[in-house]
């Protein structure tokens, strides 16, 4: 395959974010198939991921049909940037002090 996947994937991301100079696409080969791991800048990541990860499941969707189209099976892996704070979850609190928030 002549990496037609990596040009795909880097024409989608960089019409995408914010800085396309940070997009770096890995690529590596085996038996499992194709493996694409994508870095880009912090600030991008949520414009890549999407809304509740839409973005990033239309853009491994489309990646599956550039693969068919190619006899293989391609993956697309979003690297964390270095240094992420954890994500919490919105339901951490308890209830006494989502009233307290409140202030009734």
């Amino acid at each position: 395959m002549n990496e037609q996947d990596v040009q795909f994937l880097e024409y989608v991301v960089k019409a995408l974010v914010d800085n396309p100079n940070d997009v770096k696409i890995e690529r590596t080969v085996d038996e499992m198939g194709v493996l694409l791991k994508l870095s880009i800048n912090p600030a991008d990541m949520g414009k890549v991921i999407g809304r509740m990860g839409n973005t990033a499941k239309a853009i491994r969707t489309l990646l599956r049909v550039v693969g068919m189209k190619n006899n293989a099976r391609v993956n697309l892996k979003i690297n964390e940037p270095e240094g992420a704070a954890p994500r919490e979850s919105k339901a951490t609190k308890t209830v006494d002090e989502a009233m307290a928030d409140l202030k009734l």
